[in-house]
Parts: C-alpha cells; sequence; structure tokens
C-alpha cells in the first residue's frame, strides 16, 4: 500500500518517515531550513535517532499560495520526484541521494526526502560567488550540459523535464509576471533600465524562448544560482533544486548564474572570460566546436529572459524581511547591469 503525501510538515511523523526510508527512524525533531532561500517549497531538516542518517531534508510545496500555484502551473514538483526518480544517476554534478519521493500528478501534490548537504560551504547569492567557485560552477555546468547535450526529445515526451517552447510558459508567466511587476512597482524602487525593458517583457516572452530553446539543446538546470550550489571539501559543486528542468540552449544556465550569482562589478570583468570557459568545457567534454558557435546570441537572449526570476519570485515573498527583500534588491540590481553591459533592450 503507498504512503499518503504529507500535506503539512506536522503529518511527516516518526512512524511516516519510518515507513517511507523502510528504517527505524526513531525520535524525530523537524525545524524549518531555507527562510529567504527557497521560494517554491517549503524546505525542512529532520534530525533522526534512529539506525539510519543522522538528518534527511524533508521538502513540501511552499507555505505561500501564490508560489504553489505557480509551481503547480509548471510541473515544477513533478519534475523535482522525477528527477531524483529518473536521472540523478546520470548526472555528471553530484547532487543529493534520494531516500524517499512522490508525488501525485493530478495535484503536483509532493514530498521529497533526500540527503542533508548542511555541513557543505554554501555562498550566499546575495553576497555573491568569487571567481574561483565561479570558474568551479561553469566547469561543472559544462560536463552536465555535454551530458544531456542533443538528447532531451524523450524526456520531454515522457514529461520528465519540460521545453522551453512548452506552452505552458507564454500560458502562465505574463500573468505571473504582471503580480509580480505590480508587486516591486509598489514595493521597491526600479532602476530605469528594468522599468524599461519590464515594460515589455511579456510581449517578448514567447518568441525569446523559442529562441533559447531552438539549435542544439540540452538539459537545462533551470535554477542554476549560487543559492542552489554547495562547494564540498574538494572545491567541487553539490547541486540542489530541481524544480525547472528542461530542454534549453545551455546558455540559459549560464546566463543567469553570471547576471544573477555573480556581484555587478564581478560580472562585469569576468563574463567574457567565463563564457569563453564554458565554450571551452563543452568542447572538452565532446561538444563540436560547430554547435557553439550561436552560444553568445542565446546567452544574451538568456540575460533577458531572467528579469523573470526576479518579479515572479517576489509573489511569494516577504519583502518585509531584510533577507528577502535584499536577495530581490540584488538580482534587480544585477539584471540592470546585464541590460546596460550587454546592450539587452536592443533585444526588445
Amino acid at each position: 500500500m503507498s504512503l499518503p503525501i504529507p500535506s503539512t510538515i506536522d503529518q511527516v511523523t516518526t512512524d511516516w518517515l519510518s515507513q517511507a526510508m523502510d528504517i527505524d527512524v526513531g525520535d524525530v525533531s523537524v525545524a524549518q531550513i531555507g527562510e529567504g532561500i527557497g521560494v517554491s517549497s517549503a524546505v525542512y531538516r529532520a534530525v533522526l535517532s534512529g539506525g539510519g542518517p543522522d538528518s534527511v531534508v524533508v521538502k513540501l510545496p511552499a507555505l505561500a499560495e501564490e508560489a504553489v500555484f505557480t509551481s503547480t502551473m509548471l510541473r515544477m514538483y513533478i519534475r523535482e520526484v522525477r528527477f531524483f526518480k529518473e536521472l540523478a544517476t546520470r548526472s555528471p554534478i553530484r547532487v543529493p541521494a534520494s531516500y524517499y519521493g512522490d508525488v501525485d500528478e493530478e495535484t503536483s501534490h509532493f514530498v521529497q526526502i533526500m540527503e542533508d548537504m548542511g555541513d557543505l560551504r554554501i555562498v550566499d547569492q546575495n553576497e555573491g560567488m568569487d571567481l574561483a567557485d565561479a570558474r568551479q560552477a561553469v566547469d561543472e555546468l559544462a560536463r552536465w550540459h555535454a551530458t544531456w547535450w542533443n538528447d532531451c526529445d524523450d524526456l520531454v515526451k515522457s514529461g520528465s523535464i519540460v521545453a522551453l517552447t512548452d506552452p505552458i510558459y507564454p500560458a502562465v508567466l505574463p500573468v505571473v509576471f504582471a503580480e509580480g511587476w505590480e508587486k516591486l512597482n509598489a514595493e521597491m524602487k526600479l532602476a530605469p533600465s528594468i522599468l524599461q525593458v519590464g515594460a515589455g517583457w511579456s510581449a517578448r516572452m514567447p518568441s525569446l524562448l523559442h529562441s533559447i530553446n531552438g539549435g542544439h539543446n540540452t538539459m537545462c538546470h533551470g535554477d542554476y544560482r549560487a543559492d542552489n550550489l554547495l562547494f564540498d571539501t574538494n572545491g567541487s559543486v553539490v547541486l540542489l533544486d530541481f524544480q525547472l528542468t528542461g530542454q534549453g540552449s545551455g546558455a540559459y544556465d549560464l546566463a543567469y548564474m553570471i547576471t544573477q550569482s555573480l556581484t555587478p562589478d564581478m560580472a562585469g570583468e569576468q563574463e567574457s572570460h567565463l563564457f569563453e570557459r564554458y565554450k571551452a568545457g563543452l568542447i572538452a567534454n565532446g561538444v563540436s566546436e560547430a554547435e557553439t558557435e550561436d552560444l553568445w546570441d542565446r546567452y544574451r537572449e538568456a540575460a533577458l529572459f531572467c528579469l523573470a526570476y526576479p518579479v515572479i519570485a517576489s509573489r511569494g515573498m516577504d519583502l518585509n524581511d531584510e533577507r528577502q527583500y535584499q536577495l530581490i534588491d540584488n538580482m534587480n540590481t544585477r539584471f540592470a547591469r546585464a541590460v546596460d553591459q550587454l546592450d539587452l533592450f536592443d533585444l526588445m
């Protein structure tokens, strides 16, 4: 008999966890973690006293209704559970071990129990990545993309990942973008370049996604940013959060990481270097040089699309919370840098 999917963390009891993990977990103590970092899910650490791991991480749907709506419509919870069930063993980047995962594909109600990686080094996205970490993240991203290069059609057909050209994006994103845009304009002061781009973003979005998904594509992580990257004692990346896995140009992940996880000064100084490093990494991992020729065009288009992240995420965030406000403000500031230095308004 299958286990019921918990509706709240209170339903993740000792008995339920023991059945899910197929061990006696002993006493269980649960606390929420990742507040102000995770947006689309509620994340908890469960400390166990039994014979298994000392602790595990439990993910459930977000506590904010706005975030649950967006995540459900975009199949985000389904994608994460399917990643751990079907794709995690192929990842060239270390990912947490999965102890249990289940999702109701009719309602997107889900639970995911995974390895607790809390002892690894965290880079605060608000502070920004240093150059050594950024280089390592770019190198491992190139290996990730090379693994699934031109090999995602079946994953899209099965529903394990979602192509950037899926009709759900133009159906949902303009609505949630408009809600976030109204909130940001009411609660924050936005740079002139953001105001200039934001006014026409929804109309430009469908053609942007079509272009970013055209040509040679791969499996994009979809949220490759500092808050989802941990670093082990060897400096290697441990990757978290697989709710936006999709088919598109590898430049999509690269542009998001560089434009949103580096400070404006660092991004401005190192953008070209990191882009060329990524291309070299693809080629070193078996991608032909000819297949990388259009990546800079896709990079700029992806950078323009990235306004979606702070605007849409803000809907489910408490901008009275200092950490959450700072994250959205930094993402906006970094996007404004990209608009100016990459001439992104020309793409409108």
